[in-house]
Parts: C-alpha cells; sequence; structure tokens
C-alpha cells in the first residue's frame, strides 16, 4: 500500500459528495479524503502542496465553479510536481467532446457516475481499490 494514500475529491454537487465518499469508506483499503468543491481551491491546494500532501489519486469532475475539470487537469499535467498524478474523471457528462479532451490531456480514466446509487457505490469502491491497492504508483523520485 502506498504510504500516503490520500484521495482528493474534486465535487461540487453535496448529494455526489455523500455518495462517493459513503462508497469510498466501504473500500476495503485506509484512505484518507480530501474535498474540494471548486477547480480553483483544487489548483491552490495542488500548487502549495509538498511532496508528502500530494494525493496517491484525484477523483475530478467535470463541472466545477471557477475553474473547470479540465482546467484542473490541464494544471496538473503542465506542472512537474502533478504531471504523474492519476486523474479519475468522475462525471455525468458522456460528451464526446469532454471525454476526448481529457484524454488529450492524459486523464488515467474517465468513469461516467452510474444512475443506480449500488452501481455508483461499486464503481467508486472499485475505484479506489484499483488506483490504491492494486497499481503500482509513479516512483516518487524524480518529482
Amino acid at each position: 500500500m502506498l504510504s500516503n494514500n490520500l484521495i482528493l475529491l474534486v465535487e461540487d454537487n453535496p448529494d455526489d459528495e455523500a455518495l462517493t465518499l459513503r462508497a469510498l469508506n466501504k473500500g476495503d483499503y485506509k484512505s484518507d479524503i480530501m474535498v474540494l468543491r471548486d477547480g480553483q481551491q483544487a489548483v491552490d491546494y495542488l500548487n502549495a502542496a509538498d511532496e508528502s500532501r500530494l494525493p496517491a489519486l484525484i477523483m475530478l469532475d467535470l463541472k466545477l465553479p471557477k475553474l473547470s475539470g479540465i482546467d484542473v487537469l490541464k494544471f496538473i499535467r503542465s506542472n512537474n510536481k502533478t504531471k504523474h498524478l492519476p486523474v479519475v474523471v468522475l462525471t455525468s457528462s458522456s460528451e464526446e467532446s469532454d471525454i476526448r479532451e481529457c484524454y488529450e490531456y492524459h486523464v488515467n480514466s474517465y468513469v461516467r457516475k452510474p444512475v443506480n446509487m449500488d452501481e455508483f457505490t461499486e464503481s467508486v469502491r472499485n475505484l479506489g481499490l484499483y488506483w490504491l491497492m492494486i497499481n503500482e504508483a509513479f516512483p516518487k523520485r524524480g518529482f
């Protein structure tokens, strides 16, 4: 397991936030979860964080106030400190242009939020399991 297993959840919808937190807390892994509610907060946090406080996973909504999820993703990928962090876009958008743009900026995964609550819970729980327990993270040296 990663020594820093912080999940950064960037989500402005309180209902989606509550569902995501509930699903992550049902996971078979221990993680700290930080919730930020707009894109500017996410950029500010990542810009100021030292290596020990960088998240092991970023779950990013696309439709955010102040800065969009795409703008946050652009920042993450253009910054040497954050460019290798795993980013999962977790959104209700199935727009091909959104999907294409996210992958153009090297999102690690694009997941549409299922409408069914049980499916949503299982999807988020599995995302946490994969990124925190199964995936080999980019080595911290070299940031």
